[in-house]
């Protein structure tokens, strides 16, 4: 029998045993295939094995312009990320003060650092000042006019347009407008711009496109030192007095815990050399512990710049 086989096969043609064999393999083949036609690879956003970390959004006011603020604070925030494994922190800029106040009312920020008057605004959606930068004696106004400019007095500025960075900057604008106001330049008696930013507000007297432009040394000494021969092109006409600088504010939500390791972080930095390196670019010494009370004189000059220049709490005007 087995020679009877082994003989008829040997006689079958090629093609006919090769249809044979495909016949045979390709069931097989088609079962694997269908096991397997379902199948997607899946990405999980971190390995399950992980500790699953709280996003924590850091926000800043437009103290510069996005790219310059990634590049000032986007250290301190790694520094964060580094020191505080459970929460993964990312840093946000914001195109205008307008947007960062929008951000704030909205609550979409867990730790904040805004202007004093922004300050204020945020503690009625819900955030709690627990720090500030230090160096209070920067935080102050000034009045840039052009070095070749006839302009000596703020009273010469009547008639003539200022660039301010927003209405509601309070370093750069609202401390401007009350030191002009009581230094004989009434608010009406001038044509205020409101431009955008601390770099706008300095370039639109470098291009002569107003008479003068307000900002404050953080910004001021900041375009110094990247754009030093048209820093040159300015001088300081006036300097306000200080205030208290910008406040370190936490979302209402955020846990405890979590906010005594981001303020152990921040009110470290000018212990080591990284994190004074950290600091100086800003520029301030140091971040600092404080409280609503820290923000009373704010509201103090708030006060008095509604009764001499203008309300505050009307939308058409901020």
């Amino acid at each position: 029998m087995k020679s009877l086989v082994q003989f008829s096969l040997s006689h079958w043609p090629r093609w006919l045993l090769f249809c044979l064999l495909l016949a045979w393999l390709l069931p097989g083949c088609k079962a694997r295939l269908d096991s397997s036609a379902d199948y997607r690879p899946t990405f999980g956003a971190q390995p399950t094995s992980q500790v699953q970390q709280r996003p924590v959004r850091v926000g800043i006011h437009p103290l510069h312009n996005p790219a310059l603020l990634f590049q000032r604070y986007g250290p301190i925030v790694e520094r964060l990320n580094e020191r505080i494994p459970q929460a993964l922190f990312t840093l946000e800029a914001s195109r205008n003060y307008q947007e960062f106040e929008d951000k704030l009312a909205r609550r979409q920020l867990d730790i904040a650092l805004p202007n004093p008057y922004q300050t204020l605004q945020a503690q009625e959606h819900g955030y709690r000042i627990f720090g500030k930068m230090g160096d209070d004696d920067m935080f102050r106004g000034l009045v840039l006019v052009r070095i070749d400019s006839d302009i000596h007095q703020p009273s010469q500025l009547r008639g003539r347009a200022i660039s301010f960075p927003s209405a509601t900057a309070l370093a750069a604008t609202m401390q401007p407008q009350l030191a002009l106001h009581q230094q004989g330049l009434p608010f009406d008696s001038y044509e205020a711009r409101y431009v955008g930013s601390q770099e706008s507000s300095i370039m639109n007297v470098i291009l002569g496109q107003t008479a003068a432009g307000a900002t404050w040394p953080a910004p001021w000494q900041s375009f110094q030192q990247t754009h030093p021969e048209q820093a040159r092109q300015l001088r300081v006409l006036l300097q306000t007095p200080p205030l208290v600088n910008n406040a370190l504010m936490a979302k209402d939500d955020l846990p405890e815990p979590l906010l005594q390791a981001v303020a152990d972080v921040l009110f470290t930095l000018h212990q080591d050399d990284a994190g004074q390196a950290m600091l100086a670019a800003l520029p301030v010494s140091r971040f600092e512990p404080a409280s609503a009370s820290t923000y009373q004189p704010v509201q103090q000059f708030l006060d008095e710049y509604e009764r001499q220049i203008r309300p505050l709490k009307k939308p058409e005007q901020q």
